[in-house]
């Protein structure tokens, strides 16, 4: 079993400088074993707090000493989970011998994951979006408040992740945070999109993933049913904002399109075939990935109808996300639908509902869809009850009379 390690810095305050400062110095002890080091600073006994082992205030002087003892506390920490897993015992002194001159060429996870944030963003609204962008600052965030929690550090070094780290984050996003087990997962493959960059880089020879299963719940997709789409095709709407808003998630439930791509739809995406129909030939802006839906008879009808409210090269006048939900809302109250109604609906919808339900083949369907894994339209593959007696009294149909039963 491996024996804690504690560390605490403190001033040597009966060894007081010309300058009135005194100076910093750390302790490691790690079971019976213990030594102390100078940190090559200088510090306000005035403005030391003894118990966080840290100066108050925030000037630049209290600021740049916490922050080396910060990097000295990861340093501390890493070297001391490196030691530990090539041997079975780690004394204070050889923990003191490894971190001696190299606290400031550490690559760090929160460091990096910040880097990785601030040239994301500068990619927002060309190839990246704002969405994506907002779950690597929530895993920031994430990250952040559980190092402070459990080792009371500001950032922590790659090396210094294993498998133990990943399943103690895991322990703490379950209990402290109260998160789902979705939620968590999709956590930890953001943060594995970071760890696998450090691979690549050489920072880090040893993928603390390795053999960790990430868990997921089957989630079922909403869709509307038949019912409940002919209810908002027929409800009465007296507000403009209302009309648009139930046109655009109309749009989406025969087209598939979400509300982004809905958005950045214009004129030249709409392609004219041969025999005369009329296609959306796109990327969909999460992925960039190609698709390409035929637009039927509703969302011409609808095209049609905003033909002369095009503005700055938009095919359709799509209201803001607030101003659709808000719409959405209300349709829901009117048309007293049993469950909730969101915009992506409509895209669920149009995978079930409007397609697969009506024995469109998946693998067209997820090329409409402009899915890159044909397992991720699977999802929307569930057969209803009445679509099995469908299916049911055609066979019958088909094999009638081709088989003989001989009594």
């Amino acid at each position: 079993m491996a024996t804690e390690l504690k560390v605490l810095f403190y001033l040597k305050k009966n060894q007081l400088k010309r300058n009135g400062l005194s100076p910093l110095m750390g302790r490691i002890t790690i079971g019976k074993t213990m030594c102390q080091f100078s940190l090559k600073l200088d510090a306000d006994a005035a403005l030391w707090d003894s118990k966080a082992g840290k100066m108050t205030g925030k000037s630049r002087f209290a600021l740049d000493v916490n922050r080396q003892i910060d990097r000295t506390n990861v340093l501390i920490h890493t070297r001391y989970r490196e030691i530990e897993s090539n041997q079975n015992r780690v004394t204070a002194l050889e923990l003191k011998n490894a971190i001696q001159g190299i606290a400031s060429t550490q690559d760090t996870l929160l460091s990096c994951l910040d880097e990785h944030n601030k040239s994301f963003f500068e990619r927002v609204g060309t190839d990246r979006c704002t969405s994506t962008y907002n779950k690597y600052l929530y895993v920031y965030k994430r990250l952040q408040s559980f190092l402070r929690h459990k080792y009371n550090l500001t950032d922590i070094s790659f090396k210094a992740l294993n498998y133990s780290f990943i399943e103690q984050f895991v322990f703490y996003l379950q209990v402290e945070n109260e998160l789902k087990t979705n939620t968590i997962s999709d956590t930890l493959v953001t943060l594995r999109r970071i760890v696998k960059k450090a691979i690549n880089k050489g920072v880090i020879n040893k993928d603390p993933f390795l053999g960790y299963e990430l868990e997921r719940d089957k989630t079922k997709h909403k869709n509307l049913t038949k019912e409940e789409l002919d209810k908002i095709l027929s409800v009465e709407l007296s507000k403009p904002a209302h009309q648009i808003s139930r046109d655009m998630f109309v749009l989406a439930c025969f087209t598939g399109l979400a509300y982004v791509d809905i958005k950045n739809l214009t004129p030249e995406k709409i392609v004219t075939m041969e025999n005369g129909s009329k296609w959306i030939q796109a990327q969909r802006k999460k992925t960039g990935t190609p698709f390409n839906v035929r637009l039927m008879d509703i969302p011409l009808t609808i095209i049609e109808r905003y033909k002369d409210s095009q503005a700055s090269g938009q095919l359709l006048p799509v209201p803001s996300k607030g101003v659709i939900d808000n719409a959405l809302r209300y349709i829901h109250r009117k048309c007293e639908l049993k469950q909730g109604l969101s915009f992506h609906m409509g895209r669920h919808t149009f995978a079930s509902l409007i397609t697969l339900s009506e024995g469109v083949p998946i693998e067209t369907v997820s090329r409409m869809l402009g899915h890159k894994n044909i397992k991720t339209t699977q999802i929307y593959a569930e057969v209803s009850h009445d679509k099995i007696l469908q299916d049911m009294k055609i066979l019958s149909g088909r094999i009638a009379g081709k088989y003989t039963w001989v009594d």
